[in-house]
Formats: C-alpha cells, sequence, structure tokens
C-alpha cells in the first residue's frame, strides 16, 4: 500500500509523500526497510525513528523526522493494519475428495473442509466454517457458523460450538475427564458421558485441553480467550470475556465467573469458585474460593496486597534469622 492509502484505512491526516509504498507493519526496533511503525510516547518514538520503519502512526501530541500519519489512537490504527496483513492458513472451497464425511453428517455448503479431515455421524458444521487438514470432528458435534478448527485439532463426541468460535492446532475437546474411584485395591474409572460447550467468539489456544463432563456439560462462556497448553478438567464453567494465559490448570467443577484474568501457570483446585473480575497472577493457586474482585497472588491464592507483604518479609527471613540466633546466644550467655 502507498502512505496515502495507509491514511485512507486508518482515517489519518497523512505528513509525508503520498507514494511512499508501505511494506508491511512492523515493530519500532525492526532493522529492514520498508514497514510502517507506531508510538505512543516520545520514548518509543526514539526508538522508531532509529529503526527501519520508513513511516510512523503518532498521536496528534507527536511530531517525527521520518514520514507519518497523525491518528487519533495510534495502537488500533497499527491493529487495522495488521488485520489487513494477516495471511489465513489456505483453505479451499468445498470438501477436499480425500475428507472422509459421514454421510449423517451435515455440511453447510459454503464450509470449507480440508485434506484428510473426518467429520463422523451426526456431526453438523455450519455455514462458513473451516476444518483444516487432519482435524477430527466426532459423532454429534455442532459447529456454528464461522469457526475454525486447525489441523491436527480433536472433537470427541457431543462438543458444540457456538458462532466464530477458533480451535487451534492440536487441541483437544471431549476427552475423559479425569475421573476414578478407588475399590480399595484398584481405582476404577467412572464413564464420562457428558457434554463440552464452547460459546460464540471464544478463542482455544494449541495443544489447550478442555474436558467433556462427567455428565451434563463442560461449558466455556462467550468471548472467552484461552492461550496454549491450558488443562480444563470434566465440569468446568467459564464465564465470559475471560482471558487464561498458557498452562493454567482448572480442576474439576470450578465455576469461573466473568472477566477473570488467569496468568501463566496459576490454577484451581477441585470445586472452587472464582467470582467475577478476579485476576489471577502468574503461578498463583486458589486453594479456596474467591468471591471478591481484585488481584490475587501467592500460594495458596489471597489478595495482593497481603501477598506482597508476605513475600517482603521471607526476604528479611536471613537477616531475622541472625538477629534470632544472636538473642539465643546472648540469653544462653546469661
Amino acid at each position: 500500500m502507498t502512505l496515502a492509502e495507509v491514511a485512507i484505512l486508518v482515517g489519518g491526516e497523512l505528513n509525508g509523500p503520498a507514494e511512499l509504498e508501505i511494506s508491511e507493519p512492523v515493530s519500532p526496533e525492526v532493522k529492514e526497510l520498508g514497514g510502517i511503525a507506531f508510538a505512543e510516547s516520545e520514548s518509543y518514538l526514539e526508538i522508531a525513528e532509529q529503526g527501519g520503519a520508513v513511516a510512523l502512526l503518532l498521536p496528534r501530541s507527536l511530531r517525527g523526522k521520518k514520514p507519518f500519519i497523525h491518528v487519533d489512537n495510534p495502537r488500533a490504527a497499527f491493529f487495522a493494519l495488521l488485520q489487513r496483513a494477516e495471511q489465513p492458513l489456505s483453505l479451499n472451497p468445498g470438501v477436499h475428495a480425500t475428507a472422509i464425511v459421514d454421510p449423517t453428517a451435515t455440511v453447510d455448503p459454503s464450509a470449507q473442509v480440508g485434506p484428510y479431515a473426518v467429520i463422523e455421524r451426526g456431526a453438523r458444521i455450519g455455514a462458513g466454517c473451516r476444518v483444516y487438514p487432519f482435524a477430527y470432528i466426532g459423532e454429534n458435534c455442532d459447529l456454528g457458523a464461522g469457526c475454525a478448527i486447525f489441523p491436527h485439532a480433536v472433537l470427541y463426541t457431543r462438543v458444540r460450538l457456538g458462532e466464530r468460535v477458533i480451535v487451534h492446532a492440536g487441541a483437544v475437546l471431549g476427552a475423559d475427564g479425569f475421573g476414578y474411584v478407588w475399590d480399595g485395591s484398584k481405582r476404577l474409572k467412572v464413564p464420562q458421558v457428558g457434554a463440552v460447550v464452547i460459546e460464540s467468539d471464544c478463542e482455544i489456544g494449541a495443544l489447550t485441553a478442555i474436558d467433556r463432563a462427567t455428565v451434563g456439560e463442560t461449558r466455556v462462556g462467550p468471548g472467552t480467550k484461552i492461550d496454549n497448553l491450558v488443562q480444563i478438567a470434566h465440569n468446568v464453567e467459564i464465564g465470559s470475556h475471560c482471558a487464561i494465559a498458557s498452562q493454567v490448570g482448572i480442576a474439576g467443577s470450578t465455576k469461573v465467573g466473568d472477566r477473570v484474568m488467569a496468568g501463566g501457570q496459576s490454577g484451581s483446585a477441585d470445586h472452587m469458585v472464582i467470582g467475577n473480575d478476579v485476576v489471577l497472577t502468574a503461578r498463583a493457586a486458589v486453594l479456596q474460593s474467591i468471591e471478591s474482585p481484585g488481584e490475587y497472588m501467592g500460594f495458596p491464592a489471597r489478595p495482593s496486597f497481603e501477598a506482597k507483604k508476605v513475600l517482603l518479609l521471607t526476604l528479611k527471613l536471613p537477616e531475622l534469622f541472625a538477629r534470632l540466633k544472636k538473642l539465643e546466644k546472648r540469653a544462653n550467655d546469661r
């Protein structure tokens, strides 16, 4: 695109040669020439001026030495360019000749099904869905309009997706929940006969596992985003618009509220309740239910201001121990 075309796309004010060619959105530090970066402050502008970007997106309070476009929100404008530059995995229209589709399955004519994908008995693939090569859609699964199932993702049986759900490569939805009973000599497997429901506009990261319920449903609410390598156990209920980072583990029958944020490697014991607007920092462990909104950290998870006090005290333990030894010696000397 030319710089003038970029300015029109982002609704900005052009300050530079209209015919300047822009190759792609880039970071401020990039060394290769040809791209466009954004800066929201003087410090980032200084970095961007030294980088290889040939043009910048700037707030109206800043002016650059390079050609630039003034916009109300440089970050939002940059995201618009990222969307324009995105290159999704290619997939041909229709159902590929090597795909295996059971005669009882329903595939909307506008859906795309790639090579060697498998769609089992009774499954339904909605309008505009994309099922990439080697994906597996099990019996009686139901995919709403606009879903994307990437290569090697597996949906066992009775997995229901709302509209525009993204399931990344290698994710497994609907595997058996981890349920066993000890009979005195061995562990007996508890049949897992429930379903998995992922509501509209969710995104499931690569290699994430969401287990089906023992009975009833494991459910993820609308708009929730789940990172790679996350484990969600049977009968867990997650609310709307949550953000769950990599390597989080949520044990069985836990209920997570709306707009919860869980940092990397945080998790919960089973049957916990985590209320709305809770933020779990990295590696926080929920060992008792949390009802009040706010930030929690530590093991076990507690309000961050409390956990930080405890952490500071632990840093003083060597000093406190040394003082205690001196006091003991003084007492013994008496």
